[in-house]
């Protein structure tokens, strides 16, 4: 038997400022979210210009001026979509929700630990303010579409990584024996290296078999790389055309409405119960 609803217990200027923040079908919402996207993008832009070598005192102030402004909006919006949420916690350990602490938090924990050796780590962490682009996936029904085709291939994924894993063990293992120092392959992790930049057919150079041998191990690697590197795709192929087949077949009894996603219960149209 489908949930019923959990009653909306929110003051009314709750509601509206979660209308306006997590909505997308008013004016001022829709107003709202570009606004946002606009200052992400230009946000992301910032950081990258920060790290260009070259730039004058005038610029660099300049750029750290506008983090700290991006900074403060996005702890005025973070703080929104807690306060308007209907429930805070479920936001705050939602996947956006993570995200959107941590592009806020290395900024105010580079006031606490000035100097510190750890602090480039930490400024590090700025750049996932990237991730805050993935809010425009809300604009289309295709992203949650991806995403139950991923969670639906998750163990299917997880075997082929394995073994791909165990793969690029034993061509490493056998190039450190094969090879061995004298050629560059100093050590098994080293060889492990070599390994997985040869399989996945990146290639870089910069360690590469000398011996007969060492060069027909490589070549079946290569070949072996060659063979394996569609499978992932063609697992996710078949979890989307599942998916997809989920969608068609849940539409609501009432106004007809499909392509609900697979977890949902409610219409989100009409808001009645979806069958099965």
């Amino acid at each position: 038997m489908t949930p019923a609803p959990r009653p909306d217990r929110r003051a009314r200027w709750r509601r509206e400022l979660g209308d306006l923040i997590f909505g997308l079908s008013t004016p001022a919402a829709r107003a709202y979210d570009q606004v946002l996207i606009v200052l992400i993008v230009t946000s992301v832009f910032a950081v990258m210009f920060e790290s260009v070598s070259g730039l004058s005192r005038e610029v660099r102030a300049w750029l750290r001026g506008s983090e700290w402004a991006f900074t403060v909006l996005f702890t005025l919006d973070y703080l929104g979509r807690l306060i308007s949420a209907r429930r805070p916690v479920h936001y705050a350990r939602s996947f956006y929700g993570v995200i959107d602490l941590l592009t806020i938090l290395p900024s105010y924990l580079s006031l606490l630990f000035p100097g510190s050796q750890y602090l480039l780590v930490v400024r590090a962490l700025r750049l996932l303010r990237v991730f805050r682009i993935f809010k425009l996936a809300r604009y289309s029904d295709q992203a949650s579409l991806i995403g139950e085709a991923l969670r639906a291939s998750r163990e299917k994924i997880l075997v082929f990584f394995i073994a791909v894993l165990t793969l690029v063990v034993i061509f490493g293992t056998l190039l450190y024996m094969v090879e061995g120092p004298k050629n560059g392959f100093t050590s098994i992790p080293t060889s492990i290296y070599w390994a997985v930049v040869t399989v996945t057919t990146v290639g870089y150079g910069d360690i590469s078999p000398k011996t007969g041998l060492g060069k027909l191990i490589a070549t079946l690697a290569m070949l072996a790389g060659y063979a394996i590197i569609a499978v992932p795709t063609g697992i996710v192929t078949v979890g989307l055309q599942q998916a997809q087949e989920a969608r068609k077949g849940r539409s609501c009894e009432q106004c007809g409405l499909s392509r609900h996603e697979a977890d949902a219960h409610f219409c989100k149209r009409c808001g009645h119960n979806l069958p099965g």
